[in-house]
């Protein structure tokens, strides 16, 4: 076979043959993993997607194959051409799905040499991620990321085949939209034809799903690119993709079953199982128990709330939280009270960080009491405090007095933060759970105003509908959050199908009439035309795929990923472009000095 010209075409990929095709000719196409030279023999390691397999190189037997052999180098393309054969039982690989097989090389031809790559292609390569983005080209060649990317796809085929045998269409949604500066920032595209008008790029295909209903799809899906100009966060990306589903009629008890059902194939597809029906938690209960809106209950170590053992306590942190309406919540931590002074210290740093105002610690050793706080509670009282946290000898009590969003979400973090460092989490198994009845609205300091906790298109409780006008802070969303250890992976409603009920809800939001309809006239005469009860859901991809691959960051499981600031390091996006770009789209560019480079 010459070294140059026209490639042959392959008869076998590089993990296919076994030791049923021993006698058979075989043609490999692949990348050199590696040569070895052992004794007069050439050995090299023939790698594709799909599998290594060894070929063998014998001056006697062929000459020029063996002379071409002696210039390869690890990652020259090549072509290998010869028969398969058995190794002898002393040779076998074990390690390789291929290891009974050898192919004896009659010709071999270099299809393209390779510099000297900047990193191993090894699964255990140690190599800033700095670099290895900016040739993830290389880096997507290492056999670990092949297999994730794999199961991606494997993730991505097995949603599809559940949702066409649930009579689900799958319907593409626009990529250039309007703007609806409700939410995230977004991202804005400019219209040459139309100067000075823009486009969006979606943060969800939201009101367009919404549409659909309407226009009687009944059940709709969607592998959907979304984009949010978020500020830098360490496992956020621009661009994102995630499971996009609505459907018409349902009940929240309809989405859970439909979608426990998904995770079920969907684990199964990256060779999992998960347990389903799954629990499902009320918000409150979960920030209650666990001071999480995405609890991770693969452990215990559940917060108890201690308000009524110290309403009336001579410590003043104490009664006066209660008195002004907040609560002394306290986390029970089994052995603890074997834990060094320091450690516990570290702890209050941390609680301080979260935001507390400050961390009171009780513990109890072979019957001693010893407390941050003894010499104002008392011995007694640090005692009926330990019972009412549920403790018992040789634990340690941690107690924040703060209102009861503030208190759960401290003991929530330092929860979590125990829990990893003992190694409390059982790592061998996943839990899924539902968490529901959110609030409709939040207020935001920043803005000034009440906003919406999901989106501005859920519906409220029927049952608090009533108090939108009244105490709009106490109206529950029909809302609901998918959670996978710990991390949310998917969030959807119940959405408002009735003009004048979603008028309520943007009137509390403190959009006026001329202004919802100038932002969503299309969706607000959408739901005058006979718009049907209807919700959905939105899983996220990325996540589902880096958890069940054990993946540390989502940017592993994208092909292309940006760094946490939204650059692309390999292709150098985003770029500058030409001031003929910018006139051709009437935009002039304003850079803030302190951004100029």
């Amino acid at each position: 076979m010459p070294e140059t010209g026209a490639f042959p075409k392959r008869t076998s990929t590089c993990g296919a043959l076994r030791a049923g095709d021993a006698g058979r000719e075989a043609l490999l196409l692949g990348w050199i993993d590696s040569v070895r030279d052992h004794g007069g023999l050439l050995f090299a390691d023939l790698r594709d997607r799909f599998g290594v397999t060894q070929a063998v190189f014998n001056p006697e037997t062929a000459p020029e194959a063996f002379a071409v052999a002696k210039t390869l180098r690890p990652e020259f393309v090549v072509a290998v051409k010869g028969r398969v054969v058995a190794r002898g039982p002393g040779n076998l690989n074990r390690d390789l799905p291929t290891g009974e097989i050898e192919v004896r090389a009659e010709s071999v031809q270099v299809l393209n040499t390779s510099e000297t790559l900047p990193f191993p292609l090894t699964d255990e390569v140690n190599v800033a991620e700095e670099v290895r983005l900016r040739y993830r080209y290389l880096d997507l060649r290492r056999p670990r990321q092949q297999r994730i990317l794999e199961a991606r796809h494997r993730i991505l085929l097995a949603a599809r085949t559940y949702f066409d045998a649930h009579g689900f269409l799958e319907i593409e949604t626009p990529i250039l939209t309007r703007s609806t500066p409700e939410g995230s920032r977004e991202y804005l595209v400019p219209s040459r034809v139309n100067p000075g008008h823009f486009y969006s790029l979606p943060q969800s295909p939201q009101i367009f799903k919404q549409l659909l209903m309407v226009a009687g799809y009944d059940r709709y899906f969607q592998i959907a690119k979304c984009f949010r100009d978020e500020d830098t966060r360490a496992d956020r990306q621009p661009e994102f993709t995630q499971i996009d589903v609505e459907m018409s009629f349902p009940d929240p008890e309809e989405i859970y079953t439909l979608m426990e059902g998904l995770m079920a194939e969907i684990f199964r597809a990256a060779g999992r199982s998960i347990s389903v029906p799954c629990p499902r938690l009320t918000y409150r209960e979960a920030m209650e128990r666990y001071g999480s809106d995405k609890p991770d209950v693969r452990f215990g170590l559940e917060i108890r709330d201690v308000s009524a053992a110290v309403a009336n306590s001579p410590l003043r942190v104490f009664s006066e939280a209660v008195q002004k309406g907040g609560v002394v919540k306290g986390l029970s931590i089994p052995g603890g009270g074997s834990w060094p002074r320091q450690r516990i210290d570290n702890l209050v740093d941390a609680a301080k960080g979260l935001g507390s105002k400050g961390l009171i610690w009780i513990k109890s050793s072979a019957g001693a009491i010893q407390s941050s706080v003894i010499k104002h509670l008392t011995e007694e009282g640090c005692r009926a405090v330990l019972r009412a946290a549920g403790a018992g000898d040789n634990d340690l009590v941690l107690l924040v007095a703060d209102t009861w969003t503030s208190a759960c979400s401290i003991l929530g973090a330092l929860r979590l933060s125990i829990g990893r460092a003992e190694k409390m989490i059982d790592e061998g198994r996943s839990a899924l759970l539902w968490v529901h009845e959110f609030p409709l609205f939040e207020f935001s300091e920043a803005e000034g105003r009440l906003v919406s906790c999901h989106h501005p298109f859920t519906a409220p409780r029927p049952e608090d509908a009533a108090l939108l006008e009244t105490d709009p802070t106490k109206v529950r969303a029909l809302a609901y959050d998918l959670v996978l250890d710990g991390l949310e992976i998917g969030g959807g409603s119940i959405r408002i199908h009735r003009s004048d009920m979603q008028a309520r809800v943007f009137q509390v939001l403190g959009i006026g009439r001329d202004e919802a309809e100038s932002k969503f006239g299309f969706l607000l005469n959408a739901l005058r035309m006979g718009a049907p009860p209807h919700g959905g859901i939105a899983l996220g991809v990325d996540r589902i795929t880096a958890i069940l691959t054990g993946s540390p960051s989502i940017r592993d499981v994208i092909a292309f990923p940006k760094t946490a600031s939204g650059i692309d390091l390999m292709t150098g996006a985003p770029s500058q472009v030409t001031a003929a770009q910018l006139k051709d789209l009437s935009i002039r560019v304003d850079v803030p000095p302190r951004s100029r480079t």
